[in-house]
């Protein structure tokens, strides 16, 4: 019995800290995310009224390159993803280097998205503050997953994502279930911060068909179309990389001349459209317009900017070019055009990241729940037939997607 009483107090306890410790976790990343929200919205408004600014990209490039350079660490999500099942340290600077970096990137045009920096900005504030606090290091590791879901939510407006994305994208097969109450305390606190200033979530309205046999089958042609490009997508980005990094060593003459290329390409194709995330060609794709070659530049201009050393991170494009091919694929299999670029959306986040749980949560989060049983197929398609791409090289993907067995290999 009093065995018993001590076993529930160690359970009060527990609880009670992480109470007070998520709710610190979830205000100081709702308001960093929230303020990062704002300074992206506004800087790439400043583009979009001056696009003479997108001549600065090179600069933009070098600036990034000068200010990473000082830090003489290697910075980026493989990092936050690493300190969450080892001992890796996530320096303080780490915050303020792509909070700048970022928006750095999205004023002048690269092709990025914010995720990145959330996952980044999240794990630096919830590791720092967990030094603060003196926490142990198991305790660290879950203090860093609410970080992340923190700004992760206050960027997308997507809590129920947000929570298990956090969970699920560092070792693909076992969720880090400890740090669930964390997570949703840390995320939620940063919803209601994020919604106090006015931040939008991401939301689209697309109406799906009855679901008949015929629907299914479409729908699982177009999401293995999808998880082909997936691959593309990760394999151009990762060669891409390693290509840029072999031939230019100089890494400020590197991003001089991705920066210089992307304003080539631009003038080139006469649009603006692949320059910054691109929501309003997602939000145009929804809508059921899009350009057949869109998917394609988009995965050239991503690959470029992120090769040249550019910052942000790979999902929002990662939703561009699925928006955009299933739009114009959708047709050919006999959905409609609105109803393909949903699938694609989602099917290119469940490939690229591996998450097939927080994809689904994705889907009910960004088109409702009467689409759900669509997407739920489309995220288990995805998932199997994208292989073992990822976009982060220190994701683990403990078991096989192919059959019960233990594999633990790095996303390729």
């Amino acid at each position: 019995m009093k065995e018993k009483a001590i076993i529930s107090l160690s359970y009060i306890k527990t609880f009670l800290k992480w109470i007070v410790i998520s709710v610190l976790v979830g205000a100081v990343g709702g308001a960093v995310g929230s303020l990062f929200h704002k300074s992206i919205d506004y800087v790439t408004e400043l583009r979009q009224i001056n696009p003479g600014i997108i001549w600065l990209m090179p600069l933009g490039g070098v600036v990034i390159a000068v200010l990473y350079g000082i830090s003489g660490k290697r910075i980026d999500t493989n990092r936050v993803i690493e300190s969450v099942r080892s001992e890796k340290d996530i320096p303080w600077f780490m915050a303020p280097l792509i909070f700048v970096g970022t928006v750095i990137t999205h004023l002048t045009g690269g092709s990025a998205g914010r995720e990145g920096a959330a996952l980044q900005l999240g794990g630096c504030i919830g590791y720092n503050m967990g030094r603060v606090m003196r926490l142990d290091s198991g305790n660290l590791h879950i203090i860093v997953m609410a970080g992340m879901s923190a700004v992760f939510t206050a960027l997308f407006g997507t809590p129920l994502t947000a929570i298990f994305f956090a969970l699920e994208v560092t070792s693909v097969g076992v969720m880090y279930y400890a740090g669930l109450l964390p997570c949703i305390i840390s995320s939620l606190c940063a919803y209601f911060i994020a919604s106090l200033s006015g931040n939008s979530p991401v939301q689209f309205s697309v109406t799906f068909p009855e679901i008949t046999a015929g629907i299914l089958v479409k729908t699982v042609v177009l999401a293995i179309l999808c998880a082909v490009i997936c691959i593309l997508f990760c394999a151009s980005i990762q060669k891409g990389e390693h290509y840029a990094e072999k031939y230019i060593k100089n890494k400020y003459l590197r991003a001089m001349l991705g920066g210089a290329l992307l304003v080539v390409l631009t003038f080139a194709l006469k649009t603006y459209d692949y320059n910054g995330a691109g929501m309003s060609v997602i939000e145009n794709a929804m809508n059921g317009h899009a350009r057949y070659e869109a998917f394609l530049l988009k995965i050239l201009f991503t690959a470029i900017t992120i090769s040249a050393g550019f910052k942000g991170g790979e999902i929002v494009p990662a939703f561009f070019v699925g928006a955009t091919f299933g739009c114009v694929v959708a047709p050919v299999l006999g959905l409609s055009p609105g109803v393909g670029a949903a699938i694609g959306f989602i099917a290119l986040f469940c490939g690229v990241v591996n998450c097939p749980v927080a994809s689904v949560l994705l889907a009910f989060e960004v088109f409702g729940a009467d689409s759900v049983l669509i997407f739920v197929l489309v995220c288990g398609v995805s998932y199997m037939m994208s292989g073992y791409c990822g976009l982060y090289k220190s994701q683990k993907i403990l078991y096989s997607k192919l059959e019960a067995k233990y594999v633990n290999t790095n996303a390729k």
